[in-house]
């Protein structure tokens, strides 16, 4: 009879030691799941090249500004600039401006700082305005291949289909459209719980360095992901693509100079849109797996982009290249 009482206390005893057991465990990662900070390991660790990222990312952020902001204010200034075309350049321009602030500072910064820490909030924040002004970009640029093929194929209905309202309810539209894309990454972001490590591998936060991190499956988010930024890069891309080609149909019964003319044009977009797409492609249309050039295509996309647009739109535009010699030539 003692012996089964002891059986019965050893079973009771070991149950509740498993209890306390599930019990701590439960709330170390209830307590755990959201971690205060993040570090950024950034582009590289090495002391000798963060100086030289300190001083390189630096020269190309103070470019970036200036070039965006000098379209920016040619075409506010300027009364040849008036085209629904350089409308939403002006805006392409300030979306440049911004989506590049989002992560460049940062970057230039940590070059200086041995411990890369962001807080999670700041961490949140980054990527709902990178994706916000990502976003922003994607659909301006849509709008610019729309307007040029309202301009090249319907020349008589263009100042009826492409008015001053017409624009400004478009350039809403993109708006409230990176609104939901972006408030939708950000809800993504938030369902993730942490419980480790708290190293990011990237010198910003985003969804695909995120979920590396969580501690939970990240497969059916990562689908999502790739669903809402994949797909948006993907279908926006070939819409384009699609764009430029009915374009180019239809310019073979335009006069020599009139197809020189919209050529001229039209590359300039096309290459803004390859350079641009084709990064944004490759890393949110793929499973949640890294490669090492990932922090490098990155780098081309929130940072070369804004300031080769600038350039291409300048050096291939000779409307905003006399624009500004007027406007700042005279000043």
């Amino acid at each position: 009879m003692s012996s089964l009482l002891d059986a019965i206390f050893y079973i009771l005893e070991e149950r509740l030691n498993l209890c306390q057991l599930h019990s701590i465990y439960t709330s170390d990662v209830v307590m755990n799941k959201s971690v205060a900070e993040f570090i950024l390991l950034g582009l590289t660790q090495d002391a000798g090249k963060q100086k030289a990222i300190f001083v390189v990312f630096l020269i190309l952020y103070l470019a970036t500004l200036l070039g965006n902001f000098l379209i920016v204010v040619t075409i506010k200034a300027s009364q040849t600039l008036g085209s629904p075309m350089y409308f939403f350049l002006f805006y392409l321009s300030f979306a440049d401006a911004c989506f590049s602030t989002t992560t460049a500072p940062r970057l230039i910064v940590d070059a200086l700082i041995q411990k890369k820490i962001i807080s999670y909030n700041e961490c949140m924040t980054q990527v709902f305005t990178a994706h916000f002004f990502g976003a922003m970009e994607i659909f301006v640029l849509i709008l610019m291949a729309f307007d040029r093929y309202v301009a090249i194929c319907k020349p008589l209905q263009y100042t009826t289909i492409m008015s001053r309202r017409v624009c400004g309810v478009l350039v809403i539209l993109a708006w409230v459209g990176s609104c939901i894309h972006s408030s939708a990454q950000l809800f993504l972001a938030l369902r993730l719980p942490f419980c480790g490590s708290n190293a990011i591998d990237h010198y910003f936060c985003d969804l695909q360095p995120l979920l590396k991190l969580a501690c939970m499956d990240t497969y059916v988010i990562n689908l999502l992901v790739v669903f809402n930024s994949g797909a948006i890069c993907m279908v926006c891309f070939i819409v384009l693509l699609i764009s430029y080609v009915i374009i180019l149909y239809s310019l073979r019964n335009h006069s020599a100079e009139g197809r020189r003319k919209a050529l001229s044009t039209c590359t300039s977009h096309f290459i803004v849109v390859v350079i641009f797409f084709v990064p944004c492609i490759f890393i949110y249309t793929r499973p949640p797996t890294t490669f090492p050039v990932d922090k490098m295509v990155a780098v081309f996309y929130t940072i070369g982009t804004p300031l080769l647009n600038p350039l291409i739109y300048t050096l291939r535009n000779a409307d905003v290249k006399n624009a500004m010699k007027k406007l700042w030539c005279h000043k």
